[in-house]
């Protein structure tokens, strides 16, 4: 099975910044993208922003310019630099993976992977 682990949320006051990872396990052959998305309180699921393998990110127009993402190719890890944070910007950040994992003995599979999320506060 391949799992994702999120670290590094927290409370910070507006105008400060955090840096989330995403840490993968199991059995991945390949990463076709890895991305951030976040869900506020009442609110839908939404992108932050993604990485695609080979490919350039993609931002949510609300952390342009803020926000940035990057990878560890040797590590198969993600992270979400966060910066000028805004009471806004508080929401559970989940870390998504698109991959080809092995989901049995030789059964290699395309798969959709979730992390369990981790909560940032941004607030005075």
């Amino acid at each position: 099975q391949v799992q994702l682990v999120e670290s590094g949320g927290g409370l910070v006051q507006p105008g400060g910044s955090l840096r989330l990872s995403c840490a993968t396990s199991g059995s991945i052959f390949r990463i076709n993208s890895l991305g951030w998305y976040r869900q506020a309180p009442g609110k839908e699921r939404a992108l932050v922003a993604v990485i695609p393998t080979g490919g350039s990110t993609n931002y949510a127009d609300f952390v342009k310019g803020r926000f940035t993402i990057s990878r560890d190719s040797t590590k198969n890890a993600v992270y979400l630099q966060m910066n000028r944070l805004i009471p806004e910007d508080t929401a559970v950040y989940y870390c998504n993976a698109h991959v080809v994992g092995g989901v049995g003995p030789y059964d290699y599979r395309d798969l959709e992977v979730w992390g369990q999320g981790t909560l940032v506060t941004v607030s005075s």
